[in-house]
Protein backbone atom coordinates (compact mmCIF):
# COMPACT_ATOMS: atom_id res chain seq x y z
CA UNK A 1 0.00 0.00 0.00
CA UNK A 2 3.10 2.25 0.12
CA UNK A 3 5.38 3.14 -2.71
CA UNK A 4 7.36 -0.30 -2.05
CA UNK A 5 5.86 -3.87 -2.12
CA UNK A 6 2.54 -4.66 -3.32
CA UNK A 7 -1.10 -5.26 -1.62
CA UNK A 8 -2.08 -8.45 -0.45
CA UNK A 9 -5.89 -8.21 0.49
CA UNK A 10 -7.19 -10.82 2.81
CA UNK A 11 -11.10 -11.07 2.51
CA UNK A 12 -13.40 -13.78 3.24
CA UNK A 13 -14.60 -13.74 0.30
CA UNK A 14 -12.83 -12.02 -2.90
CA UNK A 15 -13.37 -10.16 -6.21
CA UNK A 16 -14.20 -13.83 -7.78
CA UNK A 17 -16.53 -16.91 -7.18
CA UNK A 18 -15.14 -20.02 -8.33
CA UNK A 19 -17.52 -22.36 -9.62
CA UNK A 20 -16.35 -25.93 -10.84
CA UNK A 21 -17.92 -26.54 -14.25
CA UNK A 22 -17.54 -29.58 -17.14
CA UNK A 23 -14.24 -27.51 -18.66
CA UNK A 24 -12.79 -27.00 -15.16
CA UNK A 25 -12.77 -24.63 -12.43
CA UNK A 26 -14.56 -21.29 -14.17
CA UNK A 27 -13.79 -17.53 -12.35
CA UNK A 28 -17.67 -15.88 -12.33
CA UNK A 29 -17.06 -12.15 -11.14
CA UNK A 30 -18.14 -10.67 -7.74
CA UNK A 31 -20.11 -8.02 -6.66
CA UNK A 32 -19.67 -6.16 -3.50
CA UNK A 33 -18.72 -2.62 -2.20
CA UNK A 34 -15.42 -4.05 -1.61
CA UNK A 35 -13.83 -5.56 -4.52
CA UNK A 36 -15.93 -2.29 -6.09
CA UNK A 37 -13.27 -0.31 -4.27
CA UNK A 38 -10.12 -2.26 -3.73
CA UNK A 39 -9.77 -3.98 -7.25
CA UNK A 40 -9.10 -0.85 -9.30
CA UNK A 41 -5.91 -0.82 -6.97
CA UNK A 42 -5.25 -4.36 -7.36
CA UNK A 43 -5.35 -3.96 -11.43
CA UNK A 44 -3.45 -0.64 -11.37
CA UNK A 45 -0.62 -1.57 -8.96
CA UNK A 46 -0.62 -5.27 -9.47
CA UNK A 47 -0.88 -8.04 -5.93
CA UNK A 48 -2.87 -10.34 -4.63
CA UNK A 49 -6.28 -11.04 -3.35
CA UNK A 50 -6.49 -13.77 -0.82
CA UNK A 51 -10.13 -15.22 -0.06
CA UNK A 52 -12.15 -18.09 -0.31
CA UNK A 53 -14.04 -18.74 -3.60
CA UNK A 54 -17.13 -19.92 -2.58
CA UNK A 55 -17.18 -23.56 -3.36
CA UNK A 56 -16.82 -26.60 -1.39
CA UNK A 57 -13.21 -28.60 -0.90
CA UNK A 58 -13.29 -31.97 -0.97
CA UNK A 59 -11.18 -32.70 1.58
CA UNK A 60 -9.39 -30.23 4.36
CA UNK A 61 -5.50 -30.29 2.68
CA UNK A 62 -7.36 -30.06 -0.94
CA UNK A 63 -4.79 -27.02 -2.67
CA UNK A 64 -6.42 -23.56 -3.08
CA UNK A 65 -6.93 -22.53 -6.95
CA UNK A 66 -4.38 -19.84 -8.22
CA UNK A 67 -5.02 -17.57 -11.22
CA UNK A 68 -4.14 -14.37 -12.31
CA UNK A 69 -7.36 -12.29 -13.20
CA UNK A 70 -9.41 -10.44 -15.14
CA UNK A 71 -9.25 -13.57 -17.26
CA UNK A 72 -8.94 -10.89 -20.44
CA UNK A 73 -6.55 -8.31 -18.59
CA UNK A 74 -4.42 -10.36 -15.78
CA UNK A 75 -3.15 -7.91 -13.68
CA UNK A 76 -3.17 -9.62 -9.98
CA UNK A 77 -3.08 -12.88 -8.53
CA UNK A 78 -6.02 -14.71 -7.17
CA UNK A 79 -5.73 -16.78 -4.17
CA UNK A 80 -8.16 -19.39 -2.85
CA UNK A 81 -8.71 -20.28 0.83
CA UNK A 82 -10.31 -23.72 0.05
CA UNK A 83 -13.03 -24.43 2.79
CA UNK A 84 -14.54 -27.91 3.64
CA UNK A 85 -18.58 -28.07 3.99
CA UNK A 86 -17.95 -28.47 7.38
CA UNK A 87 -15.69 -25.90 7.74
CA UNK A 88 -18.37 -23.34 5.54
CA UNK A 89 -21.44 -24.96 7.89
CA UNK A 90 -19.33 -23.94 11.51
CA UNK A 91 -16.88 -21.12 10.41
CA UNK A 92 -19.32 -19.22 7.93
CA UNK A 93 -22.80 -20.14 8.71
CA UNK A 94 -21.83 -20.64 12.23
CA UNK A 95 -19.84 -18.50 14.12
CA UNK A 96 -19.04 -15.14 11.63
CA UNK A 97 -23.07 -15.53 10.87
CA UNK A 98 -24.82 -16.69 14.01
CA UNK A 99 -22.34 -15.26 16.51
CA UNK A 100 -20.60 -12.24 15.27
CA UNK A 101 -22.85 -10.91 12.90
CA UNK A 102 -25.78 -10.51 15.87
CA UNK A 103 -23.46 -9.50 17.83
CA UNK A 104 -22.27 -6.16 16.51
CA UNK A 105 -25.39 -5.44 15.12
CA UNK A 106 -26.95 -4.89 18.65
CA UNK A 107 -29.23 -7.96 18.49
CA UNK A 108 -28.08 -9.96 20.98
CA UNK A 109 -31.35 -12.26 21.57
CA UNK A 110 -30.10 -13.91 17.77
CA UNK A 111 -26.58 -14.75 19.17
CA UNK A 112 -25.17 -18.33 19.40
CA UNK A 113 -22.03 -18.84 21.26
CA UNK A 114 -21.21 -22.45 20.05
CA UNK A 115 -17.31 -23.52 21.24
CA UNK A 116 -17.33 -25.90 18.26
CA UNK A 117 -18.47 -22.92 15.67
CA UNK A 118 -15.68 -21.15 17.69
CA UNK A 119 -12.75 -24.15 16.83
CA UNK A 120 -13.90 -23.63 13.26
CA UNK A 121 -13.59 -20.06 13.12
CA UNK A 122 -9.95 -20.56 14.70
CA UNK A 123 -9.23 -23.67 12.37
CA UNK A 124 -10.16 -21.11 9.06
CA UNK A 125 -8.40 -17.88 10.60
CA UNK A 126 -5.47 -20.32 10.57
CA UNK A 127 -5.82 -21.11 7.06
CA UNK A 128 -5.84 -17.77 5.81
CA UNK A 129 -3.32 -16.42 7.95
CA UNK A 130 -0.94 -19.24 6.11
CA UNK A 131 -2.22 -18.58 2.98
CA UNK A 132 -1.29 -14.75 3.33
CA UNK A 133 2.06 -15.75 4.54
CA UNK A 134 2.18 -17.20 1.49
CA UNK A 135 1.90 -14.85 -1.06
CA UNK A 136 3.62 -12.01 1.21
CA UNK A 137 6.95 -10.89 0.83
CA UNK A 138 8.87 -8.60 3.21
CA UNK A 139 8.55 -4.76 1.60
CA UNK A 140 4.28 -5.58 1.37
CA UNK A 141 1.46 -5.17 3.46
CA UNK A 142 -1.19 -7.22 4.20
CA UNK A 143 -4.52 -5.79 4.39
CA UNK A 144 -7.15 -7.94 6.29
CA UNK A 145 -11.09 -7.26 5.93
CA UNK A 146 -13.88 -7.83 8.23
CA UNK A 147 -15.49 -9.86 11.60
CA UNK A 148 -14.53 -12.99 9.51
CA UNK A 149 -11.07 -12.39 10.30
CA UNK A 150 -10.35 -11.10 13.56
CA UNK A 151 -7.36 -13.77 14.53
CA UNK A 152 -5.17 -13.27 11.32
CA UNK A 153 -3.39 -10.25 12.14
CA UNK A 154 -2.01 -12.19 15.52
CA UNK A 155 -1.15 -15.06 13.66
CA UNK A 156 0.95 -13.11 11.25
CA UNK A 157 2.72 -11.38 13.87
CA UNK A 158 4.47 -14.34 15.27
CA UNK A 159 5.15 -15.05 11.94
CA UNK A 160 6.19 -12.64 10.89
CA UNK A 161 6.57 -9.45 13.36
CA UNK A 162 7.85 -6.55 10.82
CA UNK A 163 5.44 -7.19 8.03
CA UNK A 164 2.76 -4.34 8.02
CA UNK A 165 -0.52 -4.52 8.68
CA UNK A 166 -4.08 -3.09 8.11
CA UNK A 167 -7.25 -4.20 8.95
CA UNK A 168 -10.27 -2.58 8.17
CA UNK A 169 -13.85 -3.66 10.16
CA UNK A 170 -16.26 -2.62 7.99
CA UNK A 171 -19.57 -3.57 10.49
CA UNK A 172 -20.40 -1.43 13.64
CA UNK A 173 -18.25 -2.43 16.54
CA UNK A 174 -20.72 -2.36 19.24
CA UNK A 175 -20.41 -1.08 22.49
CA UNK A 176 -18.19 -3.00 25.47
CA UNK A 177 -21.03 -4.06 27.44
CA UNK A 178 -21.95 -6.08 24.37
CA UNK A 179 -19.11 -7.11 22.92
CA UNK A 180 -18.33 -8.52 26.44
CA UNK A 181 -21.25 -11.25 26.61
CA UNK A 182 -19.12 -12.80 23.83
CA UNK A 183 -17.02 -15.71 25.61
CA UNK A 184 -13.99 -15.08 23.36
CA UNK A 185 -14.14 -11.75 23.37
CA UNK A 186 -10.48 -10.58 24.23
CA UNK A 187 -9.10 -13.73 22.14
CA UNK A 188 -10.55 -11.82 18.89
CA UNK A 189 -9.53 -8.62 20.27
CA UNK A 190 -6.13 -9.92 20.95
CA UNK A 191 -5.87 -10.72 17.01
CA UNK A 192 -6.86 -7.67 15.72
CA UNK A 193 -4.05 -6.21 18.22
CA UNK A 194 -1.92 -7.80 15.89
CA UNK A 195 -2.55 -5.11 13.23
CA UNK A 196 -0.60 -1.94 12.86
CA UNK A 197 -3.83 -0.20 12.05
CA UNK A 198 -7.18 -1.00 12.76
CA UNK A 199 -9.83 1.07 11.40
CA UNK A 200 -13.36 1.33 10.96
CA UNK A 201 -16.07 3.62 9.57
CA UNK A 202 -17.42 5.72 12.68
CA UNK A 203 -15.15 7.54 15.61
CA UNK A 204 -18.18 5.87 17.65
CA UNK A 205 -16.74 2.43 16.76
CA UNK A 206 -13.45 3.27 17.46
CA UNK A 207 -14.05 4.54 20.60
CA UNK A 208 -15.86 1.04 21.69
CA UNK A 209 -13.10 -0.84 20.31
CA UNK A 210 -11.16 1.17 22.76
CA UNK A 211 -13.00 0.93 25.56
CA UNK A 212 -12.66 -2.97 25.13
CA UNK A 213 -9.21 -3.51 24.62
CA UNK A 214 -8.89 -1.54 27.39
CA UNK A 215 -11.64 -2.78 29.67
CA UNK A 216 -10.61 -6.77 28.90
CA UNK A 217 -7.31 -6.73 28.08
CA UNK A 218 -6.24 -3.76 30.35
CA UNK A 219 -4.86 -1.70 27.58
CA UNK A 220 -3.25 1.34 27.63
CA UNK A 221 -5.67 3.73 25.17
CA UNK A 222 -5.77 7.08 23.80
CA UNK A 223 -9.15 8.59 22.99
CA UNK A 224 -7.83 11.89 21.64
CA UNK A 225 -5.22 10.14 19.37
CA UNK A 226 -7.34 6.79 18.59
CA UNK A 227 -4.08 5.06 20.06
CA UNK A 228 -4.05 1.87 21.96
CA UNK A 229 -0.31 -0.06 23.57
CA UNK A 230 0.33 -3.51 23.28
CA UNK A 231 3.37 -5.37 23.35
CA UNK A 232 5.39 -2.42 22.96
CA UNK A 233 3.81 -1.16 19.95
CA UNK A 234 1.96 2.01 19.11
CA UNK A 235 -1.62 0.92 16.75
CA UNK A 236 -3.82 3.52 15.25
CA UNK A 237 -7.67 2.92 15.53
CA UNK A 238 -8.56 5.63 13.19
CA UNK A 239 -12.38 6.36 11.43
CA UNK A 240 -12.17 6.41 7.75
CA UNK A 241 -15.52 6.18 6.51
CA UNK A 242 -15.57 3.63 3.32
CA UNK A 243 -16.18 5.75 0.06
CA UNK A 244 -17.41 4.87 -3.36
CA UNK A 245 -16.19 6.07 -6.90
CA UNK A 246 -17.96 9.09 -7.27
CA UNK A 247 -17.35 9.58 -10.94
CA UNK A 248 -18.00 5.87 -12.06
CA UNK A 249 -21.75 6.31 -10.95
CA UNK A 250 -21.50 9.73 -12.46
CA UNK A 251 -20.41 8.41 -15.47
CA UNK A 252 -22.87 5.44 -15.61
CA UNK A 253 -26.16 7.69 -14.68
CA UNK A 254 -25.23 9.90 -18.19
CA UNK A 255 -24.60 6.54 -20.21
CA UNK A 256 -27.92 7.01 -22.93
CA UNK A 257 -28.58 3.02 -22.48
CA UNK A 258 -28.92 3.18 -18.64
CA UNK A 259 -31.11 6.10 -18.92
CA UNK A 260 -33.24 4.63 -21.47
CA UNK A 261 -33.61 1.32 -19.11
CA UNK A 262 -34.78 4.16 -16.35
CA UNK A 263 -37.17 5.47 -19.04
CA UNK A 264 -38.56 2.16 -19.32
CA UNK A 265 -38.75 1.43 -15.96
CA UNK A 266 -40.66 4.84 -15.19
CA UNK A 267 -43.38 3.99 -17.86
CA UNK A 268 -43.42 -0.05 -16.53
CA UNK A 269 -44.33 1.08 -13.41
CA UNK A 270 -46.59 4.07 -14.67
CA UNK A 271 -46.99 5.91 -11.77
CA UNK A 272 -46.01 9.59 -10.54
CA UNK A 273 -43.46 9.02 -8.16
CA UNK A 274 -41.35 5.57 -7.57
CA UNK A 275 -39.29 4.63 -4.16
CA UNK A 276 -37.16 2.71 -4.32
CA UNK A 277 -35.53 0.08 -1.51
CA UNK A 278 -32.47 -2.43 -2.07
CA UNK A 279 -30.58 -4.63 0.23
CA UNK A 280 -29.71 -7.26 0.79
CA UNK A 281 -32.31 -9.74 2.57
CA UNK A 282 -31.45 -9.42 6.20
CA UNK A 283 -33.02 -8.74 9.71
CA UNK A 284 -30.74 -5.84 10.13
CA UNK A 285 -31.89 -3.92 7.24
CA UNK A 286 -35.51 -2.87 8.73
CA UNK A 287 -37.40 -4.66 5.36
CA UNK A 288 -40.17 -5.27 7.35
CA UNK A 289 -40.39 -2.36 9.36
CA UNK A 290 -40.39 -0.20 6.19
CA UNK A 291 -43.11 -2.00 4.91
CA UNK A 292 -45.09 -1.86 8.03
CA UNK A 293 -44.47 2.16 7.46
CA UNK A 294 -45.22 1.94 3.74
CA UNK A 295 -48.69 0.08 4.53
CA UNK A 296 -49.54 2.61 7.46
CA UNK A 297 -48.85 5.50 4.67
CA UNK A 298 -51.14 4.00 2.30
CA UNK A 299 -54.01 3.85 4.95
CA UNK A 300 -53.11 7.67 6.29
CA UNK A 301 -52.96 9.20 2.87
CA UNK A 302 -55.29 7.60 0.09
CA UNK A 303 -54.43 10.21 -2.14
CA UNK A 304 -51.21 8.48 -3.14
CA UNK A 305 -53.02 5.17 -3.91
CA UNK A 306 -52.31 4.87 -7.77
CA UNK A 307 -49.66 7.20 -7.59
CA UNK A 308 -46.81 5.66 -5.81
CA UNK A 309 -44.76 2.73 -5.86
CA UNK A 310 -42.20 1.17 -3.66
CA UNK A 311 -39.71 -1.04 -5.70
CA UNK A 312 -38.01 -3.15 -2.93
CA UNK A 313 -35.23 -4.99 -4.50
CA UNK A 314 -33.85 -8.17 -1.68
CA UNK A 315 -30.81 -9.77 -2.92
CA UNK A 316 -30.08 -13.06 -1.61
CA UNK A 317 -28.01 -13.88 1.26
CA UNK A 318 -27.00 -16.60 3.70
CA UNK A 319 -29.73 -18.37 2.42
CA UNK A 320 -28.79 -21.84 4.17
CA UNK A 321 -29.65 -20.18 7.67
CA UNK A 322 -33.07 -20.96 8.69
CA UNK A 323 -33.36 -17.38 10.61
CA UNK A 324 -32.76 -15.52 6.63
CA UNK A 325 -35.48 -18.45 5.35
CA UNK A 326 -37.35 -17.35 7.70
CA UNK A 327 -37.13 -13.86 7.20
CA UNK A 328 -38.19 -14.06 3.40
CA UNK A 329 -41.03 -15.62 4.27
CA UNK A 330 -42.27 -12.96 6.62
CA UNK A 331 -41.45 -10.01 4.06
CA UNK A 332 -43.03 -11.98 1.21
CA UNK A 333 -46.17 -12.23 3.11
CA UNK A 334 -46.47 -8.49 3.90
CA UNK A 335 -45.96 -7.65 0.59
CA UNK A 336 -48.75 -10.36 -0.87
CA UNK A 337 -50.90 -8.33 2.27
CA UNK A 338 -50.31 -4.85 1.39
CA UNK A 339 -50.45 -5.62 -2.79
CA UNK A 340 -54.14 -7.57 -1.60
CA UNK A 341 -55.05 -4.33 0.51
CA UNK A 342 -54.41 -1.71 -2.04
CA UNK A 343 -54.07 -3.06 -5.56
CA UNK A 344 -56.55 -1.97 -8.20
CA UNK A 345 -57.22 -2.52 -11.90
CA UNK A 346 -52.96 -2.65 -13.17
CA UNK A 347 -51.75 -0.84 -9.78
CA UNK A 348 -49.70 -2.44 -7.84
CA UNK A 349 -48.03 -0.82 -4.79
CA UNK A 350 -45.24 -3.01 -3.94
CA UNK A 351 -43.05 -4.31 -6.81
CA UNK A 352 -40.71 -7.10 -4.92
CA UNK A 353 -38.03 -8.55 -6.52
CA UNK A 354 -35.30 -11.06 -4.89
CA UNK A 355 -32.66 -11.40 -6.98
CA UNK A 356 -29.14 -9.59 -7.49
CA UNK A 357 -28.95 -6.48 -9.66
CA UNK A 358 -26.05 -5.50 -11.88
CA UNK A 359 -24.33 -2.65 -11.13
CA UNK A 360 -25.53 -0.95 -14.66
CA UNK A 361 -28.99 -2.03 -14.21
CA UNK A 362 -28.79 -0.66 -10.20
CA UNK A 363 -27.56 2.52 -11.40
CA UNK A 364 -30.70 2.64 -13.99
CA UNK A 365 -33.29 2.02 -10.85
CA UNK A 366 -31.34 4.81 -9.10
CA UNK A 367 -32.10 7.09 -11.93
CA UNK A 368 -36.01 6.00 -11.86
CA UNK A 369 -36.09 6.85 -8.16
CA UNK A 370 -37.53 10.05 -6.92
CA UNK A 371 -37.21 8.57 -3.33
CA UNK A 372 -34.79 6.45 -2.00
CA UNK A 373 -35.55 4.35 1.63
CA UNK A 374 -32.06 3.27 3.42
CA UNK A 375 -33.70 2.58 6.40
CA UNK A 376 -31.26 -0.35 8.13
CA UNK A 377 -31.93 -0.98 12.00
CA UNK A 378 -28.16 -1.06 12.05
CA UNK A 379 -25.68 -0.49 9.24
CA UNK A 380 -22.10 -0.36 9.56
CA UNK A 381 -22.26 2.65 7.06
CA UNK A 382 -24.41 1.55 3.95
CA UNK A 383 -23.24 2.38 0.70
CA UNK A 384 -26.38 2.20 -1.46
CA UNK A 385 -27.13 6.13 0.11
CA UNK A 386 -23.81 7.33 -1.41
CA UNK A 387 -24.71 5.52 -4.68
CA UNK A 388 -27.80 6.86 -5.05
CA UNK A 389 -26.56 10.23 -4.00
CA UNK A 390 -23.78 10.02 -7.12
CA UNK A 391 -26.25 8.77 -9.45
CA UNK A 392 -28.62 11.74 -9.52
CA UNK A 393 -27.06 13.80 -11.93
CA UNK A 394 -29.96 15.83 -12.80
CA UNK A 395 -29.84 17.05 -8.91
CA UNK A 396 -33.25 16.05 -7.67
CA UNK A 397 -34.43 13.28 -5.62
CA UNK A 398 -35.11 12.84 -1.77
CA UNK A 399 -33.12 10.29 0.28
CA UNK A 400 -35.02 8.83 3.43
CA UNK A 401 -32.18 7.61 5.50
CA UNK A 402 -32.18 5.65 9.16
CA UNK A 403 -29.90 7.64 11.88
CA UNK A 404 -28.69 3.66 12.44
CA UNK A 405 -27.03 3.48 9.29
CA UNK A 406 -23.52 4.39 9.69
CA UNK A 407 -23.51 7.16 6.76
CA UNK A 408 -26.10 9.16 8.53
CA UNK A 409 -23.07 10.90 10.47
CA UNK A 410 -21.94 11.86 6.56
CA UNK A 411 -25.23 12.80 4.68
CA UNK A 412 -26.88 15.21 7.20
CA UNK A 413 -28.90 16.66 4.37
CA UNK A 414 -30.47 13.41 3.92
CA UNK A 415 -34.16 12.80 6.16
CA UNK A 416 -33.17 11.27 8.72
CA UNK A 417 -35.99 8.64 10.84
CA UNK A 418 -36.14 6.47 13.58
CA UNK A 419 -37.18 3.37 11.70
CA UNK A 420 -38.76 1.72 14.78
CA UNK A 421 -40.97 4.77 14.66
CA UNK A 422 -43.64 3.84 11.87
CA UNK A 423 -45.35 7.37 12.27
CA UNK A 424 -42.10 8.75 12.11
CA UNK A 425 -41.43 6.98 8.62
CA UNK A 426 -44.57 7.75 7.59
CA UNK A 427 -44.48 11.16 8.15
CA UNK A 428 -40.57 11.17 6.20
CA UNK A 429 -42.60 10.09 3.51
CA UNK A 430 -44.70 12.96 3.31
CA UNK A 431 -41.98 15.22 3.64
CA UNK A 432 -40.15 13.78 0.81
CA UNK A 433 -43.06 13.33 -1.45
CA UNK A 434 -44.27 17.22 -1.17
CA UNK A 435 -40.39 18.66 -0.98
CA UNK A 436 -40.26 21.21 -4.01
CA UNK A 437 -38.01 20.68 -6.27
CA UNK A 438 -35.58 23.34 -5.18
CA UNK A 439 -35.53 22.10 -1.71
CA UNK A 440 -34.35 18.68 -3.43
CA UNK A 441 -31.62 20.45 -5.69
CA UNK A 442 -30.14 22.22 -2.52
CA UNK A 443 -30.03 18.98 -0.38
CA UNK A 444 -28.73 16.86 -3.24
CA UNK A 445 -25.97 19.61 -3.69
CA UNK A 446 -24.79 19.55 -0.39
CA UNK A 447 -24.90 15.37 -0.31
CA UNK A 448 -23.02 14.90 -3.68
CA UNK A 449 -20.24 16.99 -2.59
CA UNK A 450 -19.72 14.95 0.65
CA UNK A 451 -19.76 12.14 -1.58
CA UNK A 452 -17.68 13.50 -3.93
CA UNK A 453 -14.71 14.65 -1.29
CA UNK A 454 -14.50 11.65 0.53
CA UNK A 455 -15.14 8.99 -2.08
CA UNK A 456 -13.16 5.67 -2.53
CA UNK A 457 -9.64 6.98 -3.51
CA UNK A 458 -9.80 8.89 -0.04
CA UNK A 459 -10.69 6.37 1.48
CA UNK A 460 -7.97 4.32 -0.01
CA UNK A 461 -4.98 7.32 0.25
CA UNK A 462 -6.35 7.32 3.69
CA UNK A 463 -4.79 3.88 5.00
CA UNK A 464 -1.31 4.98 2.56
CA UNK A 465 -0.84 8.40 4.36
CA UNK A 466 -1.20 6.83 7.55
CA UNK A 467 1.27 3.62 6.67
CA UNK A 468 3.77 6.12 5.52
CA UNK A 469 3.14 8.75 8.35
CA UNK A 470 4.08 5.20 11.05
CA UNK A 471 7.34 4.59 8.61
CA UNK A 472 8.68 7.61 9.21
CA UNK A 473 7.67 8.28 13.16
CA UNK A 474 8.29 4.40 14.09
CA UNK A 475 11.15 4.55 16.10
CA UNK A 476 10.77 7.68 17.83
CA UNK A 477 6.89 6.36 18.76
CA UNK A 478 8.65 3.27 20.52
CA UNK A 479 11.13 4.93 22.04
CA UNK A 480 8.99 7.36 23.49
CA UNK A 481 8.29 7.08 27.37
CA UNK A 482 4.35 5.96 28.19
CA UNK A 483 2.17 9.16 29.93
CA UNK A 484 0.14 7.98 32.24
CA UNK A 485 -2.04 11.04 31.54
CA UNK A 486 -2.79 10.28 28.13
CA UNK A 487 -3.20 6.65 28.21
CA UNK A 488 -6.07 5.39 30.31
CA UNK A 489 -5.49 1.85 31.62
CA UNK A 490 -8.62 0.74 33.93
CA UNK A 491 -8.22 -2.47 35.55
CA UNK A 492 -10.55 -4.85 34.33
CA UNK A 493 -12.91 -6.58 36.57
CA UNK A 494 -14.74 -8.86 33.75
CA UNK A 495 -14.52 -12.66 33.84
CA UNK A 496 -14.68 -13.02 29.80
CA UNK A 497 -12.34 -15.63 29.15
CA UNK A 498 -10.35 -15.19 25.99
Amino acid sequence: MDKEGKIVLVSNRGSYTIKDTDGGPEAVPAISGLVSAVEPVLMERGGVWVAWGGREAADAGAPGLKMMVPPGEPSYLFSEVPLTAEEIRLYYHGFTNGALWPLCHYFLEKCRYDPLEWAAYRQVNNKFALAALAEAGDGDTVWVNDYHLTLVPAILRRHRPYLKQVFFWHIPFPHYDLFATLPWARALLRGLLGSDIIAFHLMDYSHNFLQAVNKLLDAPVDYNSLTVRWNGRKIMVPAWPMGIDFEAFQKLARDPNIRQQAEDLRRQLSVEKIALAIERLDYTKGILERLLAFERFLEEAPEWRGRLALLQIAVPSRTAIPAYQQLRSRVEEAVGRINGRFSYGSYRPVHYFWRGIPRRELVSYYLAADLMLVTPLRDGLNLVAKEYVASRVDGTGVLILSRFAGAARELREALIVNPYDVEGMVAALKTALAMPLSQQKQRLYRLQEQVRRHDVHWWISSFQRALLEREIKEDEAVRRPLRLSSYNRIPSTSAVDA
